[in-house]
């Protein structure tokens, strides 16, 4: 690969026209930063304005640079070097990679600071940035550290409600233990604090504000709706849950065969990044919190901190970034109340749910960005300026209607089979709704109907149970444990 291939490939490099053996901080400090961070390239043999001139000597060169790293670096970092030759000139790349054993101080001179990359800068670490790789380093991660307080000082109501809700079991005080949210003396983690219902983490808050307009300065008023709430992770995501509800609207059109439902604004897609602002943020950023700013053309959710490994977003292939968690142990809690999956992007299931909306056009795919310190998630508002009249309806996102389903025999068969269930008028209701979700070919468990209607793991249980008794669905292998699809009456 040429030099200038390299150069135009990179995501995190520096230029240097030559190895400066006396002030080998100029250099090393990239150094550091690359390892503390997702790694990185220098190159040298590169002017600043991009001009390739060239080592004379770089075998001299690669020698006295790995002879600088192992006495100026602690620890020394792994790295790999390798002599270029383009149009006659020579050159060498340093590839640092990231490193496991954080912070990667620069230690001469009777310095010892650790530097981290910002833009295409390498700065010292501040405190807190420290404290991550000092974390990192360790292979801990905030919410797992002990903290003062103690499981018997706190009250957790609302987690053991909504648990015993989403689980149908009781949350002990020895499934604090297990679940990493105090340890075996009763101390809480970081997790365990920010679950309680009056969190003594004052900077774990969510701001919610509803804008008049399409910005924060419209002239006219400040803000329509404007609140602000604090406490333990759970009710945080329930007051925003709710807060964007009474601030949305949702459009219905009616068809041939009934009505179409058109929220502003894909419910699943909103939970997902709400969940994701909550769970993911750096909550080592004291002084900031979680924001939602709905205004009438988009929503913003903003969460403090960037990519967990250090990356741009911008930069990345949302369909194809691997799940990595901040907070693991708030992200398992959240699971297992079936808020989340343990695996998977949420990028792309954001993006799918937007793609599978009436409203859906090109212009209002949701967009992603991210700085190292802060993550923003626009979510675009379908309905703003789409006259009703004018909505093309794609037979395969048509919802049913509560009242109504499609007017074929099939769908009428097995609608008059719900009508029958010997069951309450609640329970049929929530059946004729997964049907119209998941129709004929649609695969489901207990989970996806807990996430489609919110409703607690007991409930989704026991419309199971009169679905399979009726023989309205079978069990559907290959996709996992507890599978079904709806049956499609024979002809």
């Amino acid at each position: 690969m040429k030099v200038t291939d390299f150069i135009g490939e990179a995501t995190e490099y520096d230029k240097k026209e030559m190895l400066e053996e006396r002030k080998p901080r100029s250099w090393l400090k990239s150094v550091s930063a690359f390892a503390n961070g997702i790694g990185g390239t220098l190159i040298f043999g590169v002017s600043d304005d991009g001009m390739l001139v060239g080592l004379a000597d770089s075998q001299t060169v690669s020698e006295k640079i790995s002879e600088i790293i192992k006495t100026k670096m602690d620890p020394v970092p792994q790295v790999i070097m390798e002599n270029h030759t383009e149009d006659g000139k020579d050159f060498i790349t340093l590839k640092i990679l990231p490193g496991q054993e954080t912070p990667y101080y620069y230690a001469a001179d009777g310095n010892r600071v650790a530097y981290v990359r910002v833009g295409n800068e390498s700065i010292p670490a501040d405190t807190a940035a420290l404290k991550r790789l000092v974390l990192r380093g360790t292979n801990m991660t905030y919410d797992s550290v002990v903290s003062s307080y103690m499981l018997q000082d706190l009250s957790f109501t609302k987690l053991r409600s909504v648990y015993r809700m989403r689980t149908g079991a009781e949350l002990t005080d020895s499934d604090f233990i297990s679940f990493e949210l105090a340890d075996e003396s009763g101390k809480l983690t970081n997790a365990g604090v920010l679950l309680a219902d009056e969190s003594p983490m004052r900077h774990s808050r969510l701001f919610c504000t509803r804008w008049y307009g399409l910005d924060k300065a419209s002239g006219i008023m400040e803000a329509l709706d404007d609140k602000e709430y604090s406490g333990s992770l759970v009710s945080l995501l329930q007051n925003g849950t709710e807060f964007i509800k009474n601030n949305t609207k949702k459009r219905w059109k009616k068809t041939g065969t009934g009505r179409v439902e058109m929220p502003e604004y894909p419910e699943q897609a909103v939970h997902e990044v709400l969940v994701n602002a909550l769970i993911h943020r750096d909550y080592m950023e004291i002084g900031s919190e979680v924001h939602i700013d709905i205004f009438d053309d988009c929503m913003e959710i903003y969460s403090p901190g960037g990519m967990f490994d250090g990356s741009i977003v911008q930069n990345l292939d949302t369909d194809n970034v691997a799940s990595k968690r901040r907070n693991p142990i708030i992200a398992d809690i959240f699971s297992r109340m079936h808020f989340m999956e343990r695996r998977g992007s949420g990028f792309k299931k954001i993006k799918a749910d937007y793609r599978h909306a009436v409203n859906y056009r090109s212009g209002v795919e949701p967009l992603f960005r991210s700085t190292p310190t802060s993550f923003f998630v626009t979510l675009y508002n379908l309905n703003y300026n789409v006259p009703v009249e004018k909505v093309l309806i794609d037979p395969k996102k048509v919802a049913v209607d509560r009242e109504k389903v499609l007017i074929t025999p099939d769908y009428l068969s097995v609608q008059n089979a719900i009508d029958g269930l010997n069951a309450t008028k609640g329970t049929k209701e929530k059946a004729r709704i997964l049907f119209g979700q998941m129709e004929f070919d649609g695969i489901f468990g207990r989970n996806d109907i807990m996430g489609i209607m919110n409703i607690s793991i007991t409930a989704a249980g026991n419309l199971l149970n009169h679905l399979k008794n009726a023989g309205l669905i079978k069990t559907v292998h290959g996709y996992g444990k507890g599978k079904y699809k709806f049956i499609k009456p024979e002809a």
